[in-house]
């Protein structure tokens, strides 16, 4: 008789499966896309929001991506500031740039952002700009329609996420 209970291969195969729907959920919050099929419908069809409405959200994404631009301007001087942090904010630096994207914002900031000499201070004001840049996130969700509220609090939560990862040991030692 074969064993009946949970295999070691049955539960890596469920866990993988579990973390990899996870992962798409959580990417899918920066890709910009409407999540509701059909939602691609004409602005004009039954149940279209005011033009107001809309033209508040274009103010609220403009904002919010420079918001989100400069944060991600930040990681570029603390980059060429520091390159021995360059591997380590790497992947952050990339996810805060799909962010601009999927908030609609492109360009670069003109302003240079001061970086202190040493690396943990520069890590720790990093940090906390992505705190402020979270917490402007999540202050908007208030204002903002359904669709654009879930981009809002996606963006914002992996901000949060970043926030941790730049205050924890880059060797994942205890602090």
């Amino acid at each position: 008789m074969g064993r009946t209970g949970t295999t070691r291969r049955r539960a890596l195969l469920v866990t993988g499966a579990v973390a990899g729907s996870a992962a798409a959920g959580v990417l899918s919050g920066c890709s910009g896309e409407r999540s509701e099929p059909g939602a691609r419908s004409s602005a004009r069809g039954a149940g279209a929001a005011p033009e107001g409405a809309e033209a508040a959200d274009a103010a609220l994404r403009k904002r919010l991506a420079a918001a989100s631009g400069a944060l991600r301007d930040h990681y570029d001087a603390v980059i060429a500031a520091h390159p021995t942090l360059a591997a380590r904010l790497a992947a952050l630096r990339t996810a805060v740039a799909a962010h601009v994207s999927a908030l609609g914002g492109t360009a670069k900031a003109a302003g240079a952002h001061p970086v202190p000499g040493e690396p943990v201070a520069a890590l720790k004001e990093l940090a906390a700009a992505e705190r402020r840049t979270s917490d402007a996130l999540t202050a908007a969700l208030g204002g903002a329609r359904p669709e654009l509220a879930r981009l809002l609090a996606s963006v914002a939560a992996a901000g949060a996420a970043h926030a941790y990862l730049l205050t924890a040991p880059a060797d994942g030692g205890a602090r």
